[in-house]
């Protein structure tokens, strides 16, 4: 597809235009993934957002052995032996790193890399239940980044400013929810691939030429013909999908699956819900952050976003789901146990649940799961 095609193109010349721009005088704020962090704060103040979403590399969940434990979230491991290692652009470029902190696992990361390296960390917290005081928590603690984003760039959140760059984010939402609700068709006009490529760049690439892509695609798969291939319809979901952790999808296209919705806590970007740009922005920015949008699995009570699945693989007409979690983060294992009963009894579907260290080893065994299940289906 020539859109995609022109979003990888401009990713691959990103460093040096990111590059190019620190040379300018802007600042680059980098954050870890999970949809807490309001990137129209970051645009507001004249900063460059970068989400540091890379995985799937066993050598870099190794690294982070040497300072942390190995009884941590596999992604999470990862971020650290990435930062620390100090060989990848993307982690050394950053003027900030911001990071919401969900959990523990995402705390290691903060304290990590405050410690081990010279990048300045920015943390705040992040509550685990929907209610009053937990939104004025989340609230002061992104207006806590709203003050150190003007203090590192000299550059005052204005509300004209925010609000633009709330438009600019709703537009990217906007079209990566259209385009992901056009693979309710049977066939679908996008594979999973190419749209998990297309949420990942959206963390990475300047958010115009983004917004431009995604609605240069959005035209182009208006205007052809769906994809032939035809197999039966999964929902993938799960802990973490990072750029460059690919193999559960491969898997499925090689054995005749067909992923047609994902859900993740990290490493997807959240696009159902849009922010209000009307009132208090700020109070906007929380709301839809942190009420509006469907919780991880760390929340309680935990059924919203069990829901939410029951609603997707209705809606997307699956055939089954196939929950893809990485090893030790344990909110996600314990909810891979019960969820397949309330997902039989309200559905009928089957579950798969599949669990990932970023090891090669794992693929043989994974794809004769992966095989069978799908045959499972298929009779």
């Amino acid at each position: 597809m020539e859109a995609i095609n022109s979003l990888s193109a401009h990713l691959k010349r990103r460093l040096v235009d990111l590059s190019e721009a620190k040379r300018e005088g802007r600042k680059i704020v980098g954050y870890t993934p999970g949809g807490y962090l309001p990137e129209e704060l970051v645009l507001a103040a004249g900063a460059i957002p970068l989400c540091l979403i890379r995985g799937g590399e066993h050598s870099a969940v190794e690294a982070a052995g040497a300072h942390i434990c190995r009884w941590m979230d596999t992604f999470c491991r990862a971020q650290i032996g990435y930062s620390t290692a100090g060989d990848d652009p993307y982690y050394t470029i950053l003027d900030l790193l911001a990071i919401p902190i969900t959990d523990n696992h995402i705390r290691a990361i903060s304290d990590i890399v405050d410690y081990a390296t010279d990048i300045e960390v920015f943390p705040f917290g992040v509550p685990h239940k929907k209610e009053k005081a937990a939104l004025t928590y989340y609230l002061h603690g992104i207006t806590r980044l709203k003050e150190k984003l003007e203090q590192l760039t000299g550059v005052e959140i204005t509300e004209s400013k925010l609000r633009e760059a709330v438009y600019v984010c709703n537009r990217e939402r906007e079209l990566l929810r259209e385009i992901s609700l056009m693979r309710k068709s049977q066939p679908v006009p996008i594979n999973s691939k190419d749209f998990v490529a297309l949420n990942h760049g959206s963390f990475l690439g300047d958010k115009m030429v983004v917004v431009e892509t995604l609605e240069s695609l959005y035209e182009e798969l208006k205007g052809q013909a769906a994809l032939p291939r035809q197999g039966p319809r999964i929902l993938l979901t799960g802990s973490t999908l990072a750029q460059g952790d690919s193999k559960v999808q491969d898997i499925i296209e090689e054995v005749g699956g067909v992923v047609v919705i994902e859900e993740f806590a990290e490493g997807i970007r959240p696009y159902w819900e849009n922010v209000k740009p009307d009132g208090d922005l700020m109070a906007e920015l929380a709301n839809t952050y942190f009420m509006s949008r469907v919780p991880p699995a760390w929340f309680r009570p935990g059924r919203e976003r069990l829901d939410f699945l029951i609603k997707l693989a209705k809606d997307f007409d699956v055939a089954g789901v196939i929950w893809y979690q990485l090893m030790y983060r344990e909110s996600y294992k314990m909810e891979s146990y019960y969820f397949p009963n309330i997902l039989k009894e309200e559905t009928g579907l089957p579950m798969l649940t599949t669990e990932s260290d970023y090891d090669a080893s794992e693929v043989g065994p994974l794809r004769t799961r992966i095989e069978t299940f799908i045959e499972t289906i298929r009779r």
